[in-house]
């Protein structure tokens, strides 16, 4: 027992009660993207649950791994990273924002997202450290917040329009707040934060000496305007660490190779933990992101437009289905209410929407605290990102509940 009276966990146990996976007895529940990936297996749904592509990348990327691994660039690469890669990080940076990074000594390569996530958590956050973030939130925050001691403090995003509400995020964000995490363009949302927003956060950092950490995997992958990222805005530089990967960029998730940018003092702090989780990875990949980071910006416009078309498909589907949908601004995903459809609770209509219609989606819950699931109780997102035959099979799937619903209320 804690201080507290209740059960002491141990650090797993604390991981996965931060995610919502611990039960009531201990044990450690499957994730609901294993869960429904199963289950699409089972019956032959149309999986759209979770966020992969189905299509390859660009074929100058594919064929720079290939030609890195047959000229034997196999073995590991430096810590911080290849220079080839880091050079073209700093120039992308450069390119698209403006932003001069020194790709010796504010450039770091990392096994994913998601490694440099959980390395700048584990690098900042102390036991006690507040880190506030938006809710839905990507589900790997909590579990790292909970891992690294820190206490998890969240602002509603709200359907459908998900924009957050600025007095809720000055109530959140305290002297006790060590990180704001954010994540702009946002999953599960599509949500794209404004420029208000941003600056507010920039602001609050300051006046609570705040660290800002951001997740911005799909920056290009934005469908009306063009992705602004914290770091460049007025004062915000010298307190933020961005975060990005070619993984949703370039069609290529299964390489994990993602980066940190920022000062060079953050950049050590996180390397000093990242050299302890994978060391190093993808040596034959990064070179290969490297090419892709440097390609025109053709490539990038329409591998947006690509995927907003996508997007449409897939929405179409939905409002014809019945759902009441929220249209996202970027991403791989897309959120409807199933309220209309009858459902009360997101994750059983998850569960019998594969036998029902053939199609798999995720319920939001999912990235929602249980303490807090009331609002998103109905929502589920579907992933957009598969090839159109995908989506428009999934979309004539699911016009049976429509039918269905309607046969039903005709039904004296």
């Amino acid at each position: 027992m804690d201080d507290t009276g209740a059960p002491h966990l141990a650090p797993w146990q604390r991981t996965a009660a931060g995610a919502g996976l611990l039960a009531a007895n201990g044990t450690v529940a499957p994730t609901v993207f294993a869960e429904m990936s199963a289950l699409a297996l089972e019956t032959g749904a149309v999986n759209l649950g979770q966020g992969f592509p189905d299509e390859d990348g660009p074929r100058e990327v594919l064929d720079a791994a290939r030609e890195a691994i047959a000229s034997g660039v196999n073995q590991y690469p430096p810590g911080p990273g290849m220079p080839v890669l880091r050079e073209a990080i700093a120039r992308h940076q450069r390119r698209w924002y403006d932003l001069e990074v020194d790709p010796v000594r504010e450039v770091l390569v990392t096994a994913g997202a998601t490694e440099a996530l959980a390395a700048a958590i584990l690098a900042f956050v102390d036991t006690g450290d507040e880190v506030v973030t938006f809710e839905p939130s990507y589900d790997a925050y909590a579990a790292l917040v909970a891992r690294a001691g820190g206490v998890h403090r969240t602002v509603p995003l709200r359907f459908p329009d998900w924009a957050p509400d600025h007095d809720e995020l000055r109530a959140a964000v305290t002297d006790r707040t060590r990180v704001i995490l954010l994540n702009s363009p946002h999953n599960p949302t599509g949500a794209v934060l404004d420029r208000a927003t941003l600056e507010l956060v920039v602001e609050l950092a300051h006046r609570h000496d705040a660290l800002i950490v951001t997740d911005e995997v799909y920056e290009h992958l934005v469908f009306d305007g063009r992705h602004v990222p914290i770091a460049t805005l007025p004062g915000a530089w010298q307190r933020t660490v961005s975060i990005s990967s070619g993984g949703k960029t370039f069609n290529t998730t299964g390489w994990k190779i993602g980066w940190l940018t920022g000062h060079a003092h953050f950049v050590t702090a996180v390397l000093a933990v990242k050299q302890y989780l994978t060391f190093v990875n993808g040596a034959p990949f990064q070179p290969a992101i490297a090419a892709g980071l440097d390609l025109s910006h053709t490539y990038f416009a329409d591998a947006a437009a690509a995927l907003a078309a996508k997007r449409d498909v897939l929405v179409r589907g939905l409002d014809a289905a019945g759902f009441t949908t929220a249209v996202p601004r970027s991403g791989y995903f897309a959120v409807a209410d199933a309220a209309p459809l009858g459902a009360s609770d997101a994750a059983a209509f998850c569960r019998e929407l594969p036998h029902r219609a053939g199609v798999v989606g995720v319920p939001v819950t999912a990235f929602v605290h249980p303490d807090r699931r009331d609002s998103v109780r109905t929502l589920v997102r579907f992933a957009f990102c598969k090839r159109r035959e995908v989506l428009e099979e999934a979309s004539a799937r699911l016009a049976s509940l429509s039918r269905r619903r309607g046969a039903d209320a005709r039904r004296p």
